[in-house]
């Protein structure tokens, strides 16, 4: 039997991230848990001290860049350097990619509170679903909730699963828990929030750079879960978001793969932000839409991992060749 060592990096890779994939789904089933929630605390507490409204933009801007710089480099260091004295590595990298992976239970969560609107148990639905969300849910209705918990899954998936995968595939352990810590520091100061609209500017951006190219790849495979003339119009309405580095492009394409309305007018703090709505001559999201939803953004990720072990299996044979 071919030990680690054995193997390719690339294989070596995909087959951590499998195992850590299915751990961390098995625990998540069974408890609900957040690794990085003193971190979450942390950034939140930083931010309101480092933070001062009454400077000028610029100023603010800056100051959450070195908030950013002076949370994360000493963490690099420091697991950067303990690594070396680890001497078992793919416990190491399964420990890093499990803190750095995010929750993988948002089907079922979602699933409970498609079953509550059908209930017409609102109060259950948005008690459900707040833990999820950045934006109020207290005055949504149940078109509103069901809009809401699709783009939240969504969006969590391409950011705290599919995009971690991605960097750790590519660049390693420490890369995708690092992205995961500048991720949390832009919850934290999302720039959506009248006070962290300048201070949040370079959590923001690293993020939409680092996220790209996989949010991309997955917007594709939701893009291919449509057929015939629906694939190339879902393309023909989106594609002028492709190259933005926002989540249009994404939350596009499943708005069109969908065939409901996505985006559009949401309350964050008792402000009104207007966002770009999507697939507007669609009818509104509805609960059944949201398992709907679940089984299109699961096919990305499962079409995904079995690319990954087609090309992990077909590497390791030309390797050992």
């Amino acid at each position: 039997m071919t030990g680690l060592n054995e193997l390719m990096p690339f294989t070596y890779h995909v087959l951590i991230l499998m195992a850590v994939l299915v751990i961390k789904a098995t625990v998540s089933h069974f408890v609900v848990h957040e690794p990085l929630r003193f971190f979450q605390f942390y950034c939140l507490q930083l931010g309101n001290k480092v933070n001062n409204n009454t400077a000028s933009s610029q100023q603010q801007s800056i100051a959450g860049l070195l908030a950013l710089l002076v949370t994360l480099l000493p963490i690099v260091i420091i697991l950067w350097l303990f690594a070396d004295f680890v001497a078992v590595d793919y416990l190491w990298q399964a420990l890093l990619l499990y803190l750095a992976l995010g929750s993988l239970n948002l089907g079922q969560v979602n699933k409970t509170l498609a079953q509550a609107l059908v209930a017409k148990q609102s109060y259950l639905a948005k008690q459900t679903l707040n833990p999820w969300l950045l934006r109020a849910t207290e005055q949504l209705s149940p078109v509103g909730l069901s809009k809401a918990a699709i783009e939240m899954q969504l969006l969590r998936c391409v950011q705290q699963i599919y995009v971690v995968s991605f960097v750790y595939i590519v660049f390693g352990p420490l890369a995708a828990l690092s992205y995961r810590l500048i991720l949390e520091m832009h919850y934290c100061w999302n720039t959506k929030l009248a006070k962290f609209k300048y201070f949040g500017f370079y959590s923001q951006l690293f993020i939409q750079l680092i996220q790209w190219l996989p949010s991309r790849l997955m917007a594709l495979l939701i893009l291919l879960s449509s057929s015939g003339q629906g694939l190339s119009l879902s393309w023909r309405l989106t594609r002028g978001h492709f190259f933005k580095l926002n989540n249009d492009f994404v939350i596009g394409v499943h708005a069109f793969s969908l065939a409901v309305r996505l985006g559009g007018v949401a309350m964050y703090q008792e402000e009104k932000l207007r966002k770009i709505a999507f697939n507007d001559l669609a009818k509104q999201p509805e609960p059944q839409d949201i398992i709907k939803a679940t089984r299109k953004v699961n096919f990305s990720l499962y079409s995904s991992l079995f690319l990954l072990i087609l090309l992990a299996i077909s590497g390791q044979i030309f390797f050992s060749a």
